[in-house]
């Protein structure tokens, strides 16, 4: 299994927003290495949900349903379906990530304006000790 992390100003769409529709399809990424995680996505991968726009933090976990693939509606986007796993309380924030000094090689602390990118099994484990009852 392997984990990504996906972006999305809590406006625009919200881990409320997936948590009441239950299932999405993940589009509207043009940057290409972003575009290249999106199609690197397997069904059962884990998604964690960032909602940036100020909040800056990871909110919540999708899992990938259906694999990632070209966007019919966009030649330089592409697209994939995430279903609603959990949301994490506390959020754990961007500052909180950085304070760490664990992941200065991370996409998340390296390029604040990636919206979608693999995460680091070391993250992986880290959220897994903050959260060991959410099933990450």
């Amino acid at each position: 299994m392997t984990y990504y992390l996906a972006k999305s100003e809590p406006g625009t769409y919200s881990i409320d927003d997936l948590e009441r529709d239950r299932q999405t399809v993940w589009d509207g990424v043009t940057n290409a290495q972003a575009v290249r995680a999106i199609l690197a996505m397997r069904p059962g991968d884990k998604v964690f949900f960032y909602h940036s726009g100020g909040v800056s933090s990871i909110v919540g976990v999708a899992v990938v349903k259906g694999a990632g693939r070209p966007d019919p509606k966009n030649p330089k986007s592409a697209v994939a379906d995430l279903a609603f796993a959990c949301k994490l309380e506390p959020p754990t924030t961007l500052a909180d990530v950085k304070g760490s000094k664990l992941f200065e090689g991370f996409a998340l602390v390296r390029q604040s304006r990636l919206s979608t990118m693999a995460v680091p099994e070391d993250f992986v484990t880290w959220m897994h000790r903050r959260y060991p009852k959410a099933g990450i």
